[in-house]
């Protein structure tokens, strides 16, 4: 029998499985820009900025293992922005249609509005085959805001990115 998804904050500990989830998307899709998978020593430098910066950091546990993970940047680095956030969620590729990406996006949100930020803006590639992520979003509240045309080149070919967002 399978145990209950849990979504808990990160800890160092979860970062050798979140840089494994993140690499299969950096390798083999275009939902990320990057295009160099980042080792754990990167991912310990992005984990505590984040964390250091009173910003949350989420993974989802499904039977002892990282199933997920979700956290939230600065916008930009402005002071005017401090309340601003960009979320970011990645699921195991084995993970997905489980509704691990709602509890972490809810999970997310509610400590967003905790650390008392107030704009929650995902920044979404459209590869015209990823509707779950628009979908995810837009069924927890967020709005189009905009679309960027053409400003990502991955794997041979130019990507818009979408905008959307939600007050908290």
């Amino acid at each position: 029998m399978t145990d209950s998804p849990i979504v808990k904050p990160g800890r160092r500990e979860h970062l050798a499985a979140i840089a494994e989830i993140y690499a299969y998307y950096v390798e083999n899709s275009q939902v990320t820009f990057e295009l160099e998978s980042p080792d754990e020593a990167e991912w310990a430098r992005r984990f505590a900025a984040i964390t250091d910066a009173g910003l949350p950091f989420l993974v989802a546990e499904s039977s002892g293992k990282v199933a997920g993970y979700a956290y939230c940047t600065p916008w930009k680095a402005r002071p005017a922005y401090r309340q601003t956030v960009e979320n970011s969620i990645y699921l195991a590729p084995g993970a997905t249609g489980q509704g691990l990406g709602g509890l972490l996006l809810d999970a997310l949100l509610e400590a967003c509005a905790a650390a008392e930020i107030r704009e929650v803006i995902a920044v979404i590639a459209d590869t015209g085959t990823n509707g779950a992520s628009p979908a995810l979003h837009r069924r927890r509240g967020f709005v189009d805001a905009g679309r960027l045309a053409r400003v990502g080149f991955k794997h041979g070919r130019w990507l818009d990115t979408m905008l959307l967002q939600r007050t908290l």
